[in-house]
């Protein structure tokens, strides 16, 4: 059983959280994602932090080219470990 992680960049915390609710609606995800506030390097201001959904992946079902569209439809992006 291998160790696969994917991280979700989300332009806000609002959107990490509609995230999470649809990766379990499209992908079936058993486990809970987390959700992290990334606060960008030298900013204080909470407007400038980015949210990462990270969910680990044991079974290898999910094909990162399919989160890359999904996370796609909330301006967010899919981080290459």
């Amino acid at each position: 059983m291998s160790d696969v992680r994917h991280v979700l960049v989300l332009p806000d915390r609002d959107a990490a959280e509609e995230v999470v609710v649809a990766l379990g609606e499209r992908f079936g995800v058993d486990e809970e994602p987390r959700l992290v506030r990334d606060a960008l390097a030298g900013e204080d201001d909470a407007e400038d932090a980015q949210w990462l959904v990270v969910l680990r992946d044991e079974k290898g079902r999910l094909d990162p080219r399919d989160l890359d569209e999904f996370v796609g439809e909330w301006d967010g992006w899919r981080e290459e470990p």
